[in-house]
């Protein structure tokens, strides 16, 4: 895998970290854009977007999505937009609403998981609603695996013609009540995922203090794709919040590095995601 290109992916803002968290995290429109070109001049590839409201509380506001869409395009050229389609603090109804505007992705959730406080439900209606939208608009999903069950969702909507067998699928490691991140763990959902999507790209994500060890384990196994950003930790240290997306992008680059591998470029990254040019 030396020299092999991996795609960084940043999530900038996420539904949960507040202000008050850390001042850095981007809610506005404008700070959302331009926390973004930091990190893409960092080195991000992907950026994954969730919108607020003025009261910092998660939002479905497609002409939001299609704002902040429109200042990437303008200010980091080639960088893959992708859209959350996630449910935390969002009608169901209203999930889907950002996709007429084709982002080159969306994240699609499989399956239902507990959270901290709530019960992440997707019902199987809803996912295949997501997923028929995203086919029709031409958006790539990225499919978001919080348990192991999560990857025959992924599986069945394959055999029903509703995406391609070359989805995208990150592994998300460490939510409190959901998937720990422990690295055996990882090894049993790549084992599955080989045997039910073997054409799929993939990543893994840690959540809060786990964020760095879960790269680690995903570039050891030769991972196409990192994940980082202020919504999935806030902190460079236990002692320190995160200045920026982009001071955690440079720690994500630093480590890609230290596994032989490099950061890849826009065009490298839509090619890893069969994305368009």
């Amino acid at each position: 895998m030396a020299e092999a290109p991996v795609v960084v992916a940043v999530a900038i803002t996420g539904s949960v970290p507040r202000k008050k968290d850390n001042p850095a995290v981007p809610i506005a429109v404008a700070e959302q854009i331009e926390s973004t070109h930091q990190a893409f001049e960092a080195g991000a590839t992907l950026a994954h977007i969730h919108v607020r409201n003025d009261d910092e509380s998660p939002s479905s506001d497609p002409d939001k999505f299609a704002a902040v869409q429109e200042g990437l395009r303008r200010h980091c050229p080639g960088m893959i937009v992708q859209f959350s389609t996630g449910g935390r603090g969002r009608d169901p109804s209203q999930r889907g609403l950002s996709l007429k505007h084709r982002p080159d992705m969306a994240s699609l959730s499989t399956g239902s998981v507990n959270f901290p406080s709530i019960v992440y439900e997707n019902h199987a209606t809803l996912v295949s609603d997501l997923a028929t939208q995203m086919k029709d608009f031409g958006v790539r999903p990225e499919i978001e695996i919080f348990d192991l069950s999560h990857l025959h969702g992924a599986k069945r909507l394959v055999e029903a013609g509703l995406m391609d067998a070359r989805p995208h699928v990150q592994f998300v490691m460490g939510v409190q009540n959901a998937m720990p991140a422990e690295e055996h763990l990882l090894d049993i959902l790549l084992a599955e995922l080989r045997r039910v999507l073997p054409e799929a790209t993939w990543t893994a994500a840690g959540i809060g203090r786990n964020q760095a060890r879960v790269m680690d384990w995903a570039l050891a196994r030769g991972a196409d794709a990192v994940r980082t950003g202020l919504e999935d930790n806030i902190r460079v240290t236990k002692d320190r919040l995160a200045a920026s997306n982009a001071e955690l992008v440079g720690l994500a680059a630093e480590a890609v590095t230290r596994h032989g591998r490099r950061i890849a470029t826009p065009a490298e990254a839509r090619t890893i995601l069969h994305l368009a040019a």
